[in-house]
C-alpha cells in the first residue's frame, strides 16, 4: 500500500525521471529520441516546466511505458486517464473475449490458456486440466488460479516436471523481465514467493530422466510425466498489438506445442478421451 501511496504522491516529472532510469537512459538519449532538448527533458523532470497531455504520451511512448502507468502519468500532470480499464468480464469486452477463447480452443488438441498480468489464468481449453492431474486441490481453488504457482509449488505441476530447474529458471527470468517493464508491486512479491520454492525435482522419475535436448538453443522445453508418458513441449506467447485497454493490453496467451511426433501423438490420444 505503501508504494501505491507514495507513487500517487509523485509528480510527472518525478514519475517520467524514474521511468527514464528504469530503462537505462540518459537525458541526452531519450531527447534524441523524442526530438526535443535535453534542457526541456531536465525542466520537465525537475518541474521547473509542466509538460503537455501530447508530451506526456509522446515520453511515454519512447519509454515503452505500459498503458496503465501512462495513465498514472497523465493523472498527475493533470490530465484524464486515456486508456480505460476494465473487468473481462465487462460486456465491453464481448470481441476481445471471443477472440482470446477462439484462439485458445482452435489450438486443441494442444494445451493453451490466457492470463492476466498477475499471471491468473482467464481461460483455457479443455487439454489443460488433463495436465494438472494430481495437484493440491487448494492451488486450483480461489477467484484466481495463479499460473505460475500452479507450476512452480512443490504441491503442483513441479512434481512432474522432469526438467524442473530448468523451467523454473526460465520463468523467473521472465517474470523479472516483467517486474522491469512494468514496476507492478505484486509481481515483485509473487517473484519472493516462488524463489522459496524448491528448484529441483527429486523424485525417482525425475533423476532417471534423461538430459534435457538443447534443440538448437531455439527454446526452453517442458519434459512433463503424463501418467506413463512423458510430453515434449515448446510455448509461445500471443499478446494484442496496439490495444486502447488497459486489460486487454496486459493479456497474454500461452499456446504449448509438442516438440517431437511422439509428444504430438499422446497429446492426440488423451485428447480424444474428452
Amino acid at each position: 500500500m505503501a508504494v501505491v501511496e507514495l507513487q500517487s504522491r509523485a509528480t510527472v516529472g518525478e514519475h517520467l525521471r524514474t521511468w527514464r532510469e528504469r530503462r537505462r537512459m540518459s537525458q541526452m538519449a531519450l531527447s534524441l529520441e523524442a526530438g526535443i532538448s535535453t534542457r526541456h527533458l531536465s525542466f520537465l523532470e525537475t518541474g521547473r516546466s509542466q509538460p503537455s497531455r501530447e508530451m506526456i504520451m509522446l515520453l511515454a511512448r519512447h519509454l515503452s511505458i505500459p498503458l496503465r502507468e501512462r495513465n498514472v502519468l497523465l493523472v498527475a500532470g493533470g490530465f484524464a486517464p486515456l486508456y480505460g480499464e476494465r473487468p473481462f468480464d465487462d460486456p465491453g469486452l464481448e470481441a476481445a473475449r471471443r477472440a482470446v477463447n477462439r484462439i485458445v480452443r482452435a489450438h486443441e488438441p494442444f494445451p493453451a490458456l490466457a492470463v492476466d498480468r498477475h499471471w491468473n489464468m482467464i481461460c483455457a481449453n479443455r487439454m489443460v486440466p488433463l495436465l494438472l492431474d494430481g495437484v493440491a486441490p487448494h492451488l486450483l481453488q480461489g477467484p484466481a488460479v495463479n499460473v505460475l504457482r500452479l507450476c512452480l509449488h512443490p504441491e503442483g505441476v513441479s512434481r512432474r516436471i522432469l526438467n524442473l530447474r530448468q523451467c523454473r529458471d526460465h520463468l523467473l527470468e521472465r517474470l523479472e523481465q516483467q517486474i522491469a517493464n512494468t514496476a507492478d508491486a505484486g509481481l515483485v512479491h509473487l517473484l519472493e514467493e516462488l524463489q522459496t520454492y524448491p528448484a529441483d525435482n527429486t523424485s525417482p522419475q525425475a533423476r532417471a530422466a534423461p538430459p534435457s535436448p538443447e534443440y538448437g538453443g531455439l527454446v526452453v522445453p517442458l519434459h512433463l510425466a503424463v501418467g506413463e508418458r512423458v510430453l515434449n513441449l515448446m510455448s509461445t506467447v500471443t499478446v494484442f498489438g496496439s490495444p486502447m485497454d488497459v486489460t486487454v493490453s496486459e493479456l497474454a496467451i500461452e499456446t504449448f506445442f509438442p516438440i517431437d511426433e511422439a509428444s504430438a501423438a499422446d497429446l492426440r490420444e488423451l485428447a480424444a478421451t474428452l
